[in-house]
C-alpha cells in the first residue's frame, strides 16, 4: 500500500445545477509531491462548507486510485457527443483525457486499499503521520458539477466507490510514493457497510433501494 499523490485546493466559483457557488472541490497535486498535514488538513487546502467537509473529523479525504478507471469510462460514456453512435470496439469520446489525481476531490490518492478493507477507527500510518478513518464520503451536487454529468452521485452510490475521511492523529510531512500501513481499530463497520447505511435515503431517491 502506498501514497500516489497529495492534492490541495483553494475556494473558487463552481458552476452547478443550483447556480454558481463557492467550492474548494477542485484539487490539484501539490508541487514537489510533498506537504505537511496538520489537525485541520493538508497545508494549503481549503473547505468551504464545513457542515459536510473539513473540520477535525474530516480533515483529510482519501481515495483509492483503483476507481479511476471506472470514472474515466463513465465520464466518456456520459459526455460523448449527443447522437454519436458507438462503434464496436470503440470507446465513446475516447479523446477525453483521463482524470488527473485529485479529480475526485481527494487529498490523498492511494493504491492497494479499498473501502471494503477499511474499518471505521482503523489507523493509516505514514511514517511520522497517523490518520484515523472516521467515515465515508457522501456525494452531492458539487460532485456532479465537477465531474460534468448529473448522475455522477448516483453512480458513486451504486458502485460504492466513495473513499473515506480521516482525522489527523499525528501531524507531520507526507511524500508521494511513500508506503503506509493499516492498523486495525475496533472493526465494527467497514467503510462499505457504513456508506450503505448513510446513503439509504439517496439510494431510495435514485431508485436503488
Amino acid at each position: 500500500m502506498h501514497l500516489l499523490s497529495i492534492s490541495a485546493g483553494r475556494a473558487a466559483p463552481l458552476e452547478t445545477a443550483h447556480g454558481k457557488v463557492m467550492s474548494a472541490y477542485v484539487k490539484t497535486p501539490v508541487e514537489g509531491g510533498r506537504s505537511t498535514v496538520r489537525p485541520l488538513g493538508i497545508e494549503g487546502d481549503e473547505q468551504v462548507d464545513l457542515s459536510v467537509h473539513g473540520g477535525l473529523g474530516k480533515a483529510v479525504y482519501v481515495y483509492p486510485s483503483e476507481h479511476y478507471a471506472l470514472w474515466n469510462t463513465m465520464r466518456r460514456q456520459a459526455l460523448r457527443p449527443e447522437g454519436r453512435v458507438m462503434e464496436a470496439g470503440v470507446i465513446p469520446y475516447a479523446e477525453l483525457p483521463d482524470l488527473p489525481w485529485g479529480a475526485l476531490g481527494e487529498n490523498l490518492t492511494i493504491a492497494g486499499l479499498l473501502e471494503s478493507e477499511v474499518w471505521i477507527g482503523d489507523r493509516m500510518r505514514f511514517g511520522e503521520v497517523e490518520l484515523v478513518v472516521t467515515e465515508p464520503r457522501q456525494p452531492c451536487y458539487k460532485f456532479a458539477a465537477a465531474m460534468g454529468f448529473k448522475h455522477a452521485p448516483k453512480m458513486m452510490v451504486q458502485a460504492g466507490v466513495c473513499g473515506w475521511y480521516c482525522e489527523v492523529r499525528r501531524s507531520g510531512e507526507l511524500a508521494a510514493g511513500e508506503s503506509f500501513e493499516l492498523i486495525a481499530g475496533d472493526r465494527v463497520l467497514t467503510i462499505t457497510e457504513q456508506f450503505a447505511l448513510t446513503t439509504r435515503k439517496q439510494r431510495a431517491g435514485f431508485g436503488l433501494a
